[in-house]
């Protein structure tokens, strides 16, 4: 007997033909024929570059610190399993980082790294490498250093699972936080907080998906097909949400949905205020008449909006804008974390182009973060505009504002990218934090942050 009921196995079903009956795009390619190609490259980089490079570090011909850097460098050119972000190279380096005894640590990473022979050996190594993560972890505390500069424990299942994969991609199945979150939503499975235990059980649905999947379509699924239709099922949170502008926009704190319009109970974890934001940042015309006819109009909805999304995030927020002179549209602090984002919202039906405001935001800028730095004590200060997508004319402007002002760096971030970081946060408040282990880091990115780096990075 399998671990789906009937029920569950039901659910997944309309999920994978879904996914088989999307459309061609306008290349003529569905989404089957997109990530084929896609596993195609993936597989051929395994192949080629980072299985040698692997089992030349667990043979002892490459030492630890080469091998970090390398596989590091791999994953930038190769952007294809998201192991760039914090549960896979920022992990990697903190381990290495807080590890007095390098020696103990290359033991240690061989050891956790190398294919387990079978499910035990794979439990046995989850555990132990977390025994030895908590340890480096409770040392660098207990030496007075910052909780932020730990490698977190959470982390373990993705890290080692991605390098299980490389050696056997059709056994050890990567423990995407995109696969655990569309799974839990789907009712398919739920994590109990036993790191082990909990990978097993993801791996084994997945067989049990590589099974149903392939009876069901007719088409043979292997562990990366099962794990495209999550992709599909996953990558955008805010599209669960089906409620109409008139009921967005009503003045009530309740917003109550006919019965039977509901055909399955709600998925997402975003709030129709947030997510409703990608659509206030392209200036869509039924959103200007829905503005109005709640006595406000959609510019200053939108920044409502976008300080509500800090507010979810953790921040202290102050709201600023209309009838303030020359400011910002808004303020967010994270005070034990030490800084201070400054923020502006621009609708625009064709994304925005900062080139247009540069010297208005430089005034305003200079003026704030020097009150900022003054009042605050604050040791960094980051600039913010968030609209629909952004023109690439932006590197010179950041440039100069960076050297004529004192934030630290200026990001311009699209409005889908805070829709993914309040889904984020809203799943799992303690793993996402303000510092530098968490969105502070987001934040310290220069250029355009997109709702796909949000996704890599955490």
């Amino acid at each position: 007997m399998g671990l789906l009921n009937e029920q569950q196995r039901n659910r997944a079903i309309e999920v994978v033909n879904e996914y088989s009956s999307v459309p061609p795009d306008q290349d003529g390619k569905t989404p089957t024929k997109r990530n084929i190609e896609l596993d195609e490259k993936r597989f051929n980089i395994i192949e080629n570059e980072l299985k040698p490079l692997l089992l030349g570090f667990l043979n002892g011909d490459t030492d630890l610190l080469k091998f970090k850097s390398k596989v590091d460098s791999l994953n930038k050119l190769n952007a294809y399993w998201g192991f760039k972000g914090i549960k896979g190279q920022m992990f990697f380096n903190m381990v290495i980082n807080v590890a007095d005894d390098i020696d103990e640590c290359n033991q240690e990473l061989k050891l956790a790294l190398t294919i387990p022979d079978n499910e035990q050996i794979a439990s046995s190594r989850i555990k132990n490498f977390s025994i030895y993560v908590k340890r480096l972890g409770e040392q660098r505390i207990e030496a007075g250093n910052s909780r932020y500069s730990i490698p977190k424990a959470g982390s373990i299942p993705f890290f080692l699972s991605y390098f299980w994969h490389i050696q056997e991609r059709d056994t050890w199945p990567i423990y995407y936080t995109n696969s655990m979150q569309v799974m839990t939503d789907l009712n398919l499975w739920q994590p109990t907080g036993d790191l082990a235990q909990d990978y097993l059980t993801f791996k084994n649905v997945f067989e049990e998906l590589e099974v149903l999947f392939t009876k069901e379509t007719g088409n043979q699924f292997n562990l990366y097909k099962v794990e495209h239709v999550f992709w599909h099922k996953g990558d955008n949170p805010y599209i669960a949400v089906n409620i109409d502008s008139d009921e967005i926009i009503k003045p009530t704190k309740h917003v109550s949905i006919p019965t039977e319009s509901i055909h399955h109970l709600p998925e997402s974890y975003v709030p129709p205020i947030i997510a409703i934001l990608p659509r206030m940042a392209t200036n869509e015309e039924d959103l200007i008449e829905a503005a109005k006819k709640s006595g406000t109009y959609l510019p200053r909805a939108f920044e409502k909006n976008i300080n509500a999304v800090f507010t979810i995030l953790g921040y202290e927020t102050k709201l600023l804008g209309q009838g303030q002179g020359r400011v910002p549209d808004g303020i967010a602090f994270a005070h034990d974390e030490s800084y201070a984002i400054l923020w502006d919202a621009k609708i625009r039906t064709d994304g925005y182009s900062i080139g247009t405001d540069d010297r208005t935001i430089r005034e305003y800028i200079t003026t704030q973060s020097r009150d900022l730095k003054k009042r605050r004590s604050l040791r960094n200060i980051y600039y913010l505009i968030i609209s629909s997508a952004f023109a690439d004319d932006y590197d010179d402007t950041i440039r100069s504002i960076k050297m004529e002002t004192n934030v630290n760096e200026v990001s311009l971030v699209e409005a889908d990218a805070l829709v993914s970081m309040v889904d984020i946060k809203l799943r799992d408040p303690l793993q996402l934090t303000l510092g530098p282990d968490g969105l502070q880091r987001l934040f310290s990115i220069s250029g355009i942050v997109t709702a796909d780096i949000v996704r890599e990075l955490f």
